[in-house]
């Protein structure tokens, strides 16, 4: 049975954020499997109720394909895009899916290998060639993938799908045919782009990209500016807003997202690292992009704050403990304070436990796989925006009410924060919380009250939880054996409060054949309104949007 947990009595005989470790975890490795693209809509079976006011189509993205004849991959994050469109209207569902028709899908399906390397997975040489030949291509430039994989995301009225090289590709959001590839160094000095951008008021689009040379990284923000009408521009006028140095140049941090509130884009550097010089040989070294990342617990965090209107780069660096972080929640500015909210974990070795051996163990090798991750956990920062020569030194700057935040001045550049825990300890029992959605078109930039994610009891998300900033309580929605995909929140037409709408959110039952449904619930209440049950094998996926029809 589903159920509503709005609260029960706090586990007080834990320590905040205590990590618990889980037991007899359910074998997942049917959610990172291939399956068959559905080109033609297909209608689903209904269940329960689908709001009529609902008009538009969910969007999903995420690999789905994981080998080219007797070659695999080794990571979740290099299988092959796949794109899924949920279509709703007058209370029904169709779904349909397509692999992207990206250069490195039709090489690799071309040859039946795998000839271009990926995140966690090195091509390896083409065994036609002779003895000589394979040697020498150890030493040619590492080609970059297009297999975008991560998300969908929207630049002047257009859709994308993303992920975090410098190739998007343009898609058509009802039929999902792959448009156009586009490669944002033709645009503007970047080598890639998150996935996550950020829309402002105006339409403008801010985004984050870093560009190498011999003297290093540079990490970029970008701002692409809204909809013009000539429909073949793409990304014609975007602009670099400013480059911020790396505190180690041949060592910049990874990131997979940035904030941004109403007048700052705030970048996060964490002590995730990628070594430029390894990456640059790790074809010759038969290495793949993933053993060129490490965790350095010794380096601080540092907050980036930057004015989206100049872009000027604040002089003053808000520093934390090493934490990693692949998602910000929203952010915001009150009071002369810039607030951030993000999903935090203590450890940055998460990329390292994605491994497809990882995610298709059983029995007491997942439990170990799992009990070695670190959990995250939405926090807060406060960070003080107004510091001068005579702001105090060694003392607590945040004076906001009900905010056990810390942020104390070092030094006239220099601030070291503190975090607040925006959950109780109920969260423990859901395994922390990632994937993280708000009321986005509303409370973007701006305070709010409720943000929506997935729990993570296991490797991937298996609840959705529903957290209140007031009252840090959850409500949960929750199945033993399902498997929920991030929700997304679609308001209702002509909502009154932040939470009047629903949640979309793709579940997956892996001991079921064909045992994927599109689950709809009351944001308000978290109560299930009603499912879509798909009749074909869909994997687990990563990011996706709503495209309103209406």
């Amino acid at each position: 049975m589903s159920h509503v947990k709005p609260h029960h009595a706090a586990l007080n005989n834990k320590p905040k954020n205590t990590f618990k470790e889980r037991h007899g975890l359910q074998d997942i490795s049917q959610l990172v499997q291939s399956v068959e693209e559905t080109q033609e809509p297909i209608p689903t079976t209904i269940k329960g109720t689908i709001p009529t006011w609902i008009h538009g189509n969910l969007l999903r993205n995420g690999p789905g394909k994981f080998e080219f004849g007797n070659q695999h991959f080794n990571h979740w994050f290099d299988g092959m895009a796949m794109m899924h469109c949920f279509h709703i209207a007058e209370s029904q569902v169709t779904y349909r899916s397509h692999f992207l028709c990206s250069d490195t899908y039709k090489q690799n399906s071309e040859m039946n290998r795998i000839v271009m390397s990926e995140f966690g997975t090195l091509a390896l040489p083409d065994p036609c060639k002779n003895i000589f030949q394979r040697f020498l291509s150890h030493f040619e430039r590492m080609k970059i993938s297009d297999n975008a994989n991560v998300s969908f995301v929207k630049y002047k009225g257009d859709y994308y799908v993303s992920t975090e090289t410098n190739f998007m590709h343009k898609i058509d959001p009802d039929t999902l045919e792959t448009k156009e590839k586009v490669d944002w160094s033709k645009f503007i000095a970047v080598n890639g782009a998150t996935a996550h951008p950020h829309v402002d008021r105006d339409g403008t689009v801010y985004n984050m990209g870093n560009s190498y040379s011999m003297k290093g990284a540079l990490y970029n923000i970008i701002s692409v500016p809204p909809k013009n009408e000539d429909p073949d521009e793409t990304l014609h006028g975007a602009k670099v807003l400013c480059s911020i140095s790396p505190a180690e140049k041949n060592k910049p941090s990874y990131y997979h997202s940035f904030a941004m509130s109403e007048n700052y884009v705030v970048f996060i550097e964490q002590p995730i690292k990628m070594d430029l010089f390894k990456i640059v040989t790790s074809r010759m070294r038969g290495k793949s992009i993933n053993d060129c990342i490490y965790w350095d617990p010794k380096q601080e965090t540092v907050f980036h704050v930057v004015n989206k209107h100049t872009g000027k780069v604040s002089a003053v660096k808000y520093h934390t403990k090493a934490l990693s972080t692949f998602h910000q929640i929203n952010a915001f500015e009150e009071d002369g304070f810039l607030i951030v909210d993000m999903c935090c974990s203590d450890d940055g070795q998460a990329l390292k436990i994605y491994f497809l051996q990882n995610l298709r163990k059983s029995g007491e090798a997942l439990d170990e796989v799992y009990n070695n991750l670190s959990m995250s956990f939405p926090r807060r920062f406060v960070l003080p925006l107004y510091i001068t020569n005579d702001t105090p030194l060694n003392q607590n700057l945040n004076t906001r009410t009900n905010s056990s935040a810390s942020a104390v001045c070092l030094s006239k550049d220099k601030v070291f924060c503190m975090s607040e825990d925006l959950h109780d300890n109920e969260l423990l029992d859901y395994g922390g919380l990632e994937f993280p959605h708000i009321h986005y078109d509303r409370c973007n930039t701006k305070p709010y009250r409720y943000f929506y994610g997935c729990g993570f009891g296991h490797l991937v998300g298996d609840s959705l939880i529903k957290m209140d900033l007031e009252t840090k309580k959850l409500k949960a929605w929750y199945q033993s054996g399902l498997y929920p995909s991030e929700p997304v929140f679609v308001p209702s037409p002509n909502a009154e409060e932040e939470d009047d709408g629903a949640i979309l959110s793709v579940v997956i039952t892996p001991t079921e054949d064909k045992g994927t449904f599109l689950l709809v619930l009351d944001a308000k209440t978290f109560e299930e309104l009603g499912r879509a049950e798909v009749p074909v094998n869909i994997p687990y996926g990563f990011h996706g949007t709503f495209s309103s029809s209406v």
